[in-house]
């Protein structure tokens, strides 16, 4: 078995005490550090519990790090507005980053739709929990019938959004839309997200509105290609599944997505950010499968 690759988390927030417990059992991934601005929050010393080194003055600590300390990918759950400076410090110390922020620096990435298309970028992104939702079903929809529109809404409880997507949800929504456009293949996109305050929480759940060409149209190799995108998905994301069969209105298909979350470190309802974590982990494996192949990895 290869040697695991050094990992870094930037923001010991939910996402990034979630990504830490998935890295941790990783057979391809190690985490060895988290960056924050408290020592004494609860993401850091659960950090430093599991044997992490902790750097509790933003990514400039690793300036001071011996260059053979660094890790050789860093995954970045803080801000969109934050994410450009550890961007910048990040390519400096010659780091691959892994944007689980809307801010959209690098080419959008989704596992099971172009998880080998950028392997030679130094920044990737991971869209948004809407957009790992239901960029692969839309590209699915696209391999069979062009779509023309697409447009999703994505309903997660409110309870899961933090401060940080409650102050971006216009970044939210453009990043979304523009990724339905570029990763899902569709000729126009629109993405609208929904704050539900239910109690108890709801777990996430997105519907997709596709219009497709209609002298494509076939509802049979539809269904086909949406349901093994479905599993495909389902290998990164357990709890990822279809509530029903597509449904058909002329050349339209609806689709209905519901996400559970594994319940690492977060509550089940909140598969938004559960998808987030699980889809970095799957993009960052690529990339080490392909550093490994190449002889291993370096901050050369």
């Amino acid at each position: 078995m290869a040697e695991r690759i050094e990992v870094g988390i930037i923001g010991p927030g939910n996402i990034g005490s979630d990504l830490m417990m998935k890295l941790l059992r990783n057979d391809l991934l190690k985490p060895t550090i988290m960056i924050g601005i408290d020592a004494e929050s609860r993401g850091m010393r659960m950090a430093k519990e599991n044997g992490l080194t902790i750097i509790p003055t933003g990514i400039d600590g690793l300036k001071e790090l011996p260059a053979e300390e660094l890790p050789k990918m860093l995954f970045d759950a803080t801000s969109a507005y934050a994410h450009e400076y550890n961007n910048q410090v990040a390519q400096e110390l010659g780091i691959q980053m892994f944007d689980l922020t809307p801010a959209a620096i690098g080419p959008f990435a989704s596992p099971t739709v172009n998880i080998n298309d950028h392997l030679d970028k130094k920044n990737v992104n991971l869209i948004t929990c809407g957009g790992q939702a239901t960029t692969p079903l839309i590209s699915a929809i696209n391999d069979v019938a062009s779509v023309k529109y697409a447009e999703i809404v994505a309903t997660i409880s409110s309870a899961s959004a933090g401060p940080g997507t409650r102050a971006k949800i216009d970044e939210f929504t453009e990043t979304t839309a523009q990724a339905i456009e570029e990763v899902g293949g569709a000729d126009k996109g629109k993405a609208i997200i929904i704050l539900n305050p239910a109690e108890p929480p709801i777990l996430m759940r997105d519907t997709i509105y596709a219009i497709v060409e209609e002298d494509q149209f076939d509802e049979a190799k539809i269904t086909a290609s949406v349901r093994e995108r479905e599993k495909e998905i389902q290998e990164i994301v357990p709890g990822y599944r279809l509530r029903t069969d597509p449904i058909y209105d002329d050349n339209q298909v609806t689709l209905f997505v519901e996400v559970e979350g594994a319940g690492d470190y977060l509550p089940v309802y909140s598969g938004n950010l559960d998808i987030m974590t699980a889809s970095a982990v799957g993009l960052a494996e690529a990339f080490a499968k392909d550093w490994n192949a190449k002889g291993g990895a370096s901050n050369e």
